[in-house]
């Protein structure tokens, strides 16, 4: 028989998911390996015939794991495709039945037989005893769920899903699919535990009884008690750390942006410097300097003659290491905004003759509300889940990650109570989450259009310039003192008693030797260094990629349970690391996954924990750039990816460097969820140094997080670089530009963004 060229170009996308899965059923091994996948030291173990690394169709023909034969079956569904036209009804629900009933099959042989055979109760007494099991699924697994998936989309884009376009489709269902298994159901097994009583049984009224306890939920410090609950203190905290690293953040943006200051290059640097240092570090440092012998404290209470207090533990000393942790992040996500104002509106507003107040103020700001309000979400957010800082300055002042994290692993040994901390924490990010959208409502800020925009940003005011300067320069100043207590801390033999300098910290940590093999690694924090560095390269990208095409997804288009799929996007992001660690290794230490102790687990971790800042990034400098640029580009006969690769993601350079920069900060500073998730072969840099806190050896931990410091400046000047900055045509101080956006489509033809 001979086959039709005409039907393969028919439907291409049917074809290449077909020999997709087919190569994941046929040639790789379709069970998780011990060993290295990219080492293929498999290929030579028994391949293809050994069980370990079989792939499921000689696993099938030789009669082992029989029930991984019918998704050979479904993979031949799509040969009745062979001679169909997409305008054949039968072309559509051929594509959904071979990606439904895999997909379906697939899920249901991976949850239903595990370790010891069936995985619950009612299928053994349906079927008998199995007498066999299974491991968790590897990588042929993964290209056979890809394939299924993916068909499976492509079968609702040929019904006319969100105007059969393919690659939104498939766009959706991927996302959606990844959030569900590494999002939704890790939280949703840990959040089972809410239930469970110390018995092992399940209670309501023990739930509820935790739930509304006095503990939580107190106002007693309004009243002239002692304190308030954790909930309200994680709150009142939340709402001030998101104002003030808001403000703090614009103040950056307009001085780096909108005024004339010469060293904004290093004013850059040094707003980035906090969210590139691990979050117990800057408390230490905040202890050596407000605390009871810190040097600020001593220096005052000598001038004024008062005695030292321990003032700063507690709230005082979250708002100030917060505030300096997370500014930097509201600055990444404003400077964009800032940027993509329209200098043409703000001319119109002096033209009317508007003062610079007045135009700063019903202009200028109104058109940064998206910027704002998603800047004041992931500050709160980001304070709702911060545990390093609360566990070295919390004092009496107790939160909700902190007690989420004594919860499992104190003396009370209570996940049921770790659980519903997490549900109140859930609860009070969702109400900031849809305040947010409350306050933008269904106003427009687009300023970023294919029309030309040659105008001038607007001077702003004088006055307020001069707050501004006030502003950054203590900040800048108190950033300053900050990071020199931690150089200089890292130099010295034993702070608070022997202050001389010593270069026995670095030796320690970073020493390389030469021997007979060669460099030698001598140094004990090298291990978990290049480890670190491997997994925050490989996680940054992934998480940038994936942010912004969720951003794309929710900015550009209109489809059923958009409401639902933003919320799953920032779940992660609400649930405090400490929980996102513990709940992972729940769902991921047995079969289907198998992924606990591996370096694949902290990707996924890191993947889907900063995920949503590469989406509110995306989604505010996408609110600014005008719908008729894509619709040009499609006119012009570019496909929906051409014009999201050659148009939309060029003018979201800000937004990439931001997901960027953040996602690979965060993998190399974590410490709430890498806790729970390091092994003895996937150690982290953020756990060697609490291992050297918890001895003692706080040289050693702050001449590590030294060494993180230099060398994550250095990833993020070269992500800069190689990323480089949007281009939007406007007049400068040299003259006119025109920035150019190739569109792709059949001719390569340009779309002037903007003309002098």
């Amino acid at each position: 028989m001979r086959l039709s060229t005409r039907s393969l170009a028919i439907h291409p996308t049917a074809v290449l998911w077909t020999v997709v899965g087919w190569a994941g059923f046929a040639l790789l091994p379709w069970y998780g390996l011990e060993d290295n996948f990219f080492a293929f030291r498999w290929v030579f173990d028994g391949y293809p015939l050994d069980g370990d690394v079989a792939p499921a169709l000689f696993l099938a023909l030789q009669g082992q794991k029989l029930w991984l034969a019918p998704i050979g079956l479904a993979l031949l569904v799509p040969l009745l495709l062979w001679g169909r036209p997409k305008t054949d009804p039968w072309f559509a629900r051929i594509l959904l039945l071979a990606g439904g009933l895999g997909l379906a099959w697939l899920l249901a042989q991976g949850f239903g037989i595990g370790l010891k055979g069936w995985r619950f109760g009612w299928l053994n007494e349906m079927f008998g005893p199995l007498g066999d099991r299974q491991f968790g699924m590897g990588y042929g697994a993964l290209l056979v769920a890809a394939a299924f998936l993916f068909l499976f989309t492509f079968g609702l884009a040929a019904r006319g899903v969100i105007g059969g376009d393919v690659f939104v489709v498939g766009s959706v269902g991927f996302v959606v699919a990844t959030v569900a298994l590494f999002v939704f159901l890790p939280i949703v097994q840990m959040l089972a535990n809410a239930l469970i009583t110390q018995d092992g049984g399940y209670s309501l009224r023990a739930f509820l009884d935790k739930m509304f306890s006095e503990k939580l939920w107190t106002l007693g410090c309004l009243a002239g008690g002692p304190r308030c609950g954790v909930a309200w203190n994680s709150f009142f905290l939340a709402v001030m750390v998101g104002v003030i690293s808001t403000l703090l953040g614009l103040a950056f943006a307009l001085v780096a942006t909108r005024t004339g200051f010469r060293y904004r290059r290093l004013l850059r640097a040094l707003t980035v410097l906090p969210i590139i240092t691990p979050a117990f570090v800057i408390g230490l440092a905040v202890i050596l300097l407000f605390g009871l012998s810190g040097a600020f404290t001593q220096f005052f209470a000598n001038i004024l003659g008062i005695q030292p207090t321990r003032w700063v533990y507690g709230l005082p000393g979250l708002l100030i290491a917060q505030s300096l942790a997370f500014t930097p992040i509201a600055f990444l996500v404003l400077i964009g905004v800032v940027e993509g104002v329209s200098p043409s509106m703000e001319e119109a507003s002096q033209t009317l003759r508007a003062s610079r107040w007045q135009t700063f103020l019903t202009v200028t700001l109104p058109l940064m509300r998206p910027g704002l309000a998603n800047a004041f979400l992931l500050g709160f957010i980001e304070s709702m889940a911060d545990f390093g800082n609360p566990l070295v300055l919390g004092g009496n002042f107790d939160v909700l990650s902190t007690e989420i994290f004594f919860a499992i692993v104190g003396a009370q040994n209570d996940p049921a109570l770790a659980a519903i901390l997490a549900i109140v924490l859930l609860v009070f990010t969702l109400a900031a989450f849809y305040a947010q959208r409350f306050w933008l409502g269904r106003r427009s800020y687009t300023t970023v259009s294919g029309k030309g925009d040659s105008g001038m940003h607007a001077r702003l005011p004088t006055s307020l310039r001069y707050i501004l300067y006030g502003v950054v320069g203590f900040w800048v100043l108190l950033t300053i003192v900050v990071y020199a207590t931690i150089v200089y801390g890292s130099f010295v033999k034993l702070w608070g008693v022997d202050q001389s300098l010593t270069l026995a910290h670095y030796r320690q940590a970073f020493a390389v030797d030469w021997n007979q093999f060669g460099l030698h690694w001598a140094g004990s924090a090298w291990s978990s260094f290049w480890t670190t560095i491997v997994i925050a390269l490989v996680s940054a990208p992934l998480t940038a990629a994936i942010g912004l095409l969720t951003a794309y997804l929710l900015v550009r288009q209109n489809f059923a349970g958009k409401g639902a799929f933003e919320f799953g996007t920032m779940l992660s992001f609400a649930i405090p690391g400490t929980v996102i660690g513990v709940s992972y290794v729940i769902a991921f230490n047995v079969p289907p996954i198998e992924l606990t102790g591996t370096g694949i687990i902290l990707v996924l971790s890191f993947i889907f924990r900063n995920m949503p800042v590469g989406v509110r990034a995306g989604v505010a400098s996408m609110s600014q750039i005008d719908r008729s640029l894509d619709e040009s580009s499609l006119t012009l006969g570019a496909s929906s990816w051409q014009t999201f690769r050659r148009v939309v993601m060029p003018l979201l350079r800000p937004a990439i460097v931001a997901a960027l920069v953040y996602s690979f900060v965060r993998a190399m500073t974590a410490i709430s969820a890498v806790i729970f998730l390091v092994s003895g072969r996937y150690d982290m840099a953020t756990s060697y140094i609490v291992g050297r806190v918890e001895n003692n050896e706080y040289g050693i931990a702050i001449a590590y997080a030294t060494v993180l410091i230099v060398v994550m400046l250095a990833v993020i000047g070269l992500m800069q670089l190689i990323v480089g900055s949007r281009r939007i045509g406007r007049r400068g101080n040299e003259g006119t530009a025109i920035a150019r956006t190739n569109v792709g489509g059949p001719g390569g033809q340009t779309v002037v963004a903007g003309a002098g």
